[in-house]
């Protein structure tokens, strides 16, 4: 009984710290790890992209007047329809209100597309289309969006700049200036 009284001391005085050192270690895991997103097709709380840039997009998630309604991927989507000439640069407020709705139903419409006003997989898909990335420096791929009424070099009329960092997370400049903005399903900043 002596040996099996001891066995059990010493188990208990090292399951306390075990399960301290468990648990410590799930909240680190926890807070380092960025909240996914809901409405995304691929879980991520960014606009996410590996490999080649031009099918980056193809798994983007919803946003319309309900679903990620106020964020910077909203404002990325405006941006998108700044580019195609469908909303003014003062329509970029990372606010998915009736002017985008709008823009969103004339933007699918014209790409030939379901246009219910809210840009899920389809609508980004066509978006990224027009992505060509232009530069590699450390990781860091510089892409730009080639909006249809800008020239075919970068940086033209309606033509914007994106960055896809290391790690494959979208940042982009609207043109109204500032930037970049991380393009967040979860917060809005733009």
């Amino acid at each position: 009984m002596s040996s099996l009284h001891s066995i059990r001391h010493v188990l208990r005085k090292a399951a306390v710290p075990a399960v301290g050192a468990a648990l410590a270690f799930s909240i680190t895991v926890t807070i380092a790890t960025p909240a996914a997103a809901s409405g995304s097709y691929s879980g991520r709380a960014y606009v996410y992209g590996s490999g080649e840039v031009n099918d980056d997009f193809d798994d983007e998630g919803v946003v319309n007047v309900t679903t990620h309604r106020s964020s910077n991927v909203t404002c990325l989507w405006q941006t998108i329809l700044w580019a195609h000439g469908y909303l003014p640069s003062s329509g970029i407020d990372g606010i998915f209100g009736d002017q985008t709705d709008a823009a969103t139903r004339k933007f699918q419409a014209d790409k030939g597309l379901v246009a219910d006003g809210s840009a899920g997989r389809n609508s980004w898909t066509k978006a990224g289309d027009r992505i060509r990335q232009i530069d590699n420096q450390n990781g860091w791929l510089f892409v730009v969006y080639y909006g249809v009424t800008g020239s075919r070099s970068p940086y033209g009329s309606h033509d914007f700049v994106l960055q896809r960092s290391p790690d494959g997370n979208y940042r982009f400049y609207p043109p109204q200036g500032g930037g970049p903005y991380w393009a967040s399903y979860n917060s809005r900043t733009c």
